[in-house]
């Protein structure tokens, strides 16, 4: 079985518009997952130069801007292709549906237990310039469709379009969209504009130097009810009062004056340690009498004095836990060898088509399992009656009527070309297949609960601060019907 996804890499803007599609195509060309390189093929282009080909591809038909190109996933069911197989499916794919018109690298990852393919084209086509348009559906009636049948033609299983369709109709949007601006790094523009707002401070000798050293660091600056600042790369501008209280307009020019490099170095200034000496003069303990003896002893069995304090480890239980997330994540991330955004996206699909499959694999084995149900059902009769049967077999007679009983029903099975002990090896091989798919899962979905817990809290900065925005929205709007309200009829 193998499932195709797509996803796109937005413009970068700035000087590099490229910048995600030169990242994805380093990715997932790394020799260490692709069997030194021999898993690494192209259309139209050659691997090595892929990018500056898609590069030029744009330039001749001015189109450098806006989506710059589409990652494909081919994900295969685990242990049902080889290496050599999956990457001959994913070239007769992208020779099929890329090859006529898009630059297309495409390469094999094998580094994991999940097969699987990753193919990036060119957004802009090489023979007319036009882009390609992902139009609604298309997945269900051509994409996944070619590599139904191309699975089917190496003997692998296929998957249901109109099912899967539905599942992925239940699907919030949003997520694509998250995925999208978190690949961007809107995230990590906040720290950085902070710190460069900060350095500023300390070097200008007033607000208008403030203003240009920001405008030599790069800095588009607009000035109006709020100061908002654009750095290269970042598509809109910033307004500064949101970065904190600190970055106001009037704080920022109170700062200027107040903070200077001279009371920046003073304040982080650390003292230096000293050693204190304290000379205490030590007294032995004098010996309890017989009296105070008996009296401490009556005082620990009464409960008044305690041998050992009571453990203050529930104190830290919260730290201990997350100490232990942290843990748990950091090996995540090694586990799955992931440095950079697109390769934990891409491993948290991954990890989704696993669970998938693995859940597929569980029903798969339930449902052989209940078609020997009546063989079993059989056996458990035997079972039952073989004690009885042992005991006629040494010449105890009053076990005559089990015995005829479990003459015929040793005779239904024998019809059915299976034995008691066959039928127990079956029931004991099912048992151990059950417990495997089911550690199996219980695996992936861990695995996929530590990921997504990281995505989620890299998330968690970025959407603390949309109910400041929204409650500030609120207020401006109140304002304005306050306004409103208050001007004169004519």
């Amino acid at each position: 079985m193998a499932i195709t996804k797509l996803l796109y890499m937005k413009d970068c803007g700035g000087n590099f518009h490229g910048k995600h599609l030169k990242s994805a195509l380093e990715y997932v060309m790394n020799v260490e997952k692709t069997q030194n390189g021999s898993l690494i093929g192209g259309i139209n282009c050659q691997p090595d130069t892929a990018f500056e080909q898609m590069k030029e591809t744009k330039r001749k038909f001015n189109k450098i801007g806006k989506r710059q190109g589409y990652h494909l996933i081919l994900s295969f069911q685990e242990e049902e292709v080889t290496p050599d197989t999956a990457f001959e499916i994913t070239q007769k794919f992208v020779s099929e549906y890329l090859g006529k018109s898009y630059e297309a690298v495409f390469v094999v990852h094998d580094n994991t237990d999940h097969v699987h393919s990753h193919i990036i084209f060119n957004s802009v086509s090489f023979v007319d310039g036009k882009k390609y348009r992902y139009e609604k559906g298309e997945w269900a009636k051509e994409i996944q469709p070619i590599t139904n049948r191309l699975c089917e033609a190496y003997g692998l299983s296929t998957i249901e379009i109109e099912e899967e369709a539905r599942k992925e109709k239940r699907k919030s949007s949003e997520h694509y969209k998250e995925w999208n601006e978190y690949r961007d790094g809107k995230f990590l523009w906040s720290d950085m504009i902070k710190r460069d707002l900060d350095a500023c401070v300390l070097q200008a000798g007033d607000y208008e130097s403030f203003l240009e050293l920001l405008s030599e660091k790069g800095y588009e600056i607009k000035e109006g009810k709020h100061l908002a600042l654009k750095p290269q790369g970042m598509m809109r501008y910033r307004r500064c009062d949101t970065l904190g209280t600190a970055y106001t307009e009037e704080a920022i020019r109170e700062r200027v004056i107040t903070e200077d490099l001279n009371s920046y170095r003073s304040s982080n200034i650390e003292e230096k340690p000293q050693i204190f000496h304290c000379h205490v003069k030590r007294y032995k303990r004098a010996k309890l009498s017989g009296l105070q003896k008996k009296y401490y002893g009556k005082l620990y069995r009464l409960g008044q004095l305690k041998k050992k304090p009571y453990s203050q480890v529930w104190k830290y239980r919260r730290e201990i836990s997350k100490m232990q997330q942290l843990q748990a994540q950091y090996l995540f991330l090694a586990r799955h060898d992931i440095y950079s955004i697109e390769e934990l996206s891409a491993t948290l699909y991954l990890l989704e088509d696993s669970r998938k499959g693995s859940n597929q694999e569980k029903s798969r084995v339930y449902r052989d399992k209940q078609k020997m149900k009546s063989l079993f059902d059989l056996t458990d009769e035997m079972k039952a009656l073989l004690p009885a049967e042992k005991a006629y077999q040494q010449g105890d007679k009053f076990f005559w009527e089990e015995h005829e009983t479990f003459q015929t029903l040793t005779g239904q099975l024998e019809k059915q070309g299976y034995s008691y002990e066959e039928v127990e090896k079956l029931r004991e091989y099912y048992r151990g297949k059950v417990a495997e798919v089911k550690e199996k899962e219980t695996v992936i979905r861990k695995e996929l609960r530590v990921g997504q817990g990281i995505w989620k809290e890299l998330w968690e900065k970025e959407d603390s601060r949309v109910p400041q925005k929204e409650q500030k929205r609120e207020e401006q709007m109140e304002k304005r019907k306050e306004d409103g309200r208050e001007q004169p009829t004519r």
